[in-house]
């Protein structure tokens, strides 16, 4: 990592190099409040030791341009005037803090963990950025997380995939999330919907037809070949009847189809992604599903979690549906209140996300406002679901846990309390207060600005 120390002093300087030296940093300097802004300009270092009393300004103000600098470094500010210039530092985006004067060990082990905050930054940047390839998946709860985990691997590979989950849980998402995220991405993505071919058809609709014997000629161009280099989407792979599954067999064998009406075996470069709703396993069983087949899909299979095992995610899932739906209809939704967020939770959504985006398109056709009412929503889902019996379908879990989680200080405000409680003992000084605590002073002004800013 680029590390970019600011202050007035040459000797200083120097002396906080040495201390900073054998932890991995290369270290540049600046004295000056211009010389700094170019060097971040020029450097674009990963980490700022800053200053606040410069001969030609207030260090403060390197933080203002900031916004304008990518990647933006992570800052530790060094001050001899007290508390209220640390808090304001803080307030402008410094990760941490250091009163002056200190010594080696306080100054590596303050810029060892600012390096490590900018290694996570920047792990969840890159994160980020692949999350945005995972389409329309959306949500953070372990079920779903992994479901990201395994399609990022898969795509990484070149096998046949396999997407097994309930109807509406998103497995044409996931399937469009390996494309885009494989070397592939640039080249076709092909949707074929076998529940509409069959044996007679899935030829033609597959490979094309070239009758050659026609007037002018005449080719149907067949899905396999548009998708050349790059995805063939098999929905609802189960509902092929046998004479289509023989086909598809081939094909997987091989990676050739036969043009009918010329006879060519035509090699076709295409990676197969299939889906079902179905319990492979307990076709072959029956008897409706070859065990040969079964196994050539089975290469690389991903399971879409149902919504009703990971009801977290169901508030932002709406929240995500409801800001499409204001850009379609130009209408505006108020954010949604904590007591419609436990009503979504509440309910098991047996049709799935699916069933949950048709509920809300509903609702927004009958809203009259901008508030999301409990009311609205219990409306809605009664639209889709005649067995739904309003709030008293909130499950009853969540019904006989309402006066133990009211019983619960939440940990925020435990913490608080403990802060404020060492403060006024220590008659308001804050190392004082940080000592009793055994935290370090920052920590306690970051607290306090987060809490200050959340009043706000």
């Amino acid at each position: 990592m680029k590390a970019l120390i600011v202050e007035d002093s040459a000797t200083l300087c120097a002396i906080y190099e040495a201390y900073l030296r054998g932890i991995g940093l290369e270290i540049f300097a600046a004295t000056t409040l211009q010389e700094a802004r170019q060097s971040l300009h020029d450097l674009k270092p990963d980490f700022v030791l800053l200053d606040i009393e410069l001969p030609d300004g207030n260090g403060l103000e390197l933080m203002a341009g900031l916004d304008n600098v990518v990647p933006k470094p992570v800052i530790v500010v060094m001050t001899g005037h007290g508390s209220d210039w640390a808090e304001r530092a803080l307030a402008e985006g410094a990760s941490d803090f250091l009163a002056k004067p200190f010594d080696s060990i306080r100054l590596r082990v303050t810029v060892q963990n600012a390096m490590r905050r900018k290694e996570l930054n920047d792990q969840i940047g890159a994160l980020s950025e692949r999350r945005d390839k995972l389409g329309g998946l959306v949500g953070a709860s372990a079920s779903i997380r992994s479901v990201y985990d395994t399609i990022e691997r898969i795509a990484a590979a070149d096998g046949t995939v396999l997407i097994t989950g309930e109807s509406g849980s998103g497995k044409d998402l996931a399937a469009r999330a390996v494309h885009d995220l494989s070397a592939r991405a640039p080249d076709p993505f092909v949707i074929a919907d076998c529940a509409a071919m069959s044996g007679g058809t899935i030829e033609r609709e597959l490979f094309g037809e070239d009758r050659g014997d026609a007037p002018a000629g005449w080719i149907h161009q067949g899905l396999v070949a548009r998708a050349k280099g790059g995805t063939l989407f098999l929905d609802e792979v189960a509902e092929l009847d046998f004479a289509a599954q023989s086909l598809l067999l081939r094909f997987l064998e091989s990676g050739v189809f036969r043009s009918s009406g010329t006879g060519e075996e035509i090699p076709t470069p295409v990676r197969v992604i299939a889906s079902t709703n179905r319990d492979l396993l307990e076709e072959v069983r029956a008897g409706r599903l070859r065990e040969d087949l079964y196994y050539r899909l089975q290469v690389l299979p991903i399971r879409m979690p149902a919504l009703r095992e990971r009801l977290e995610d169901v508030p932002v899932l709406a929240s995500t549906i409801l800001q499409r739906l204001a850009r379609q209809t130009g209408k505006t939704f108020d954010p949604l209140s904590d007591d419609v967020s436990k009503r979504l939770c509440g309910y098991a959504w047996p049709g799935n996300v699916r069933q949950l985006e048709n509920m809300l398109r509903w609702m927004t056709a009958m809203l009259v406002g901008t508030s999301v009412s409990t009311s609205i929503i219990d409306d809605a889902i009664a639209q889709f679901d005649n067995t739904f019996e309003g709030r008293h379908s909130v499950s009853t879990t969540v019904a006989d846990n309402v006066d133990e989680t009211q019983a619960i200080t939440p940990l925020w405000l435990v913490e608080k309390r403990a802060i404020q409680q060492a403060i006024d003992v220590s008659d308001g000084n804050i190392n004082r207060a940080a000592a009793l605590l055994e935290v370090a002073p920052s920590t306690i002004y970051r607290k306090m600005q987060t809490w200050k800013n959340s009043d706000a």
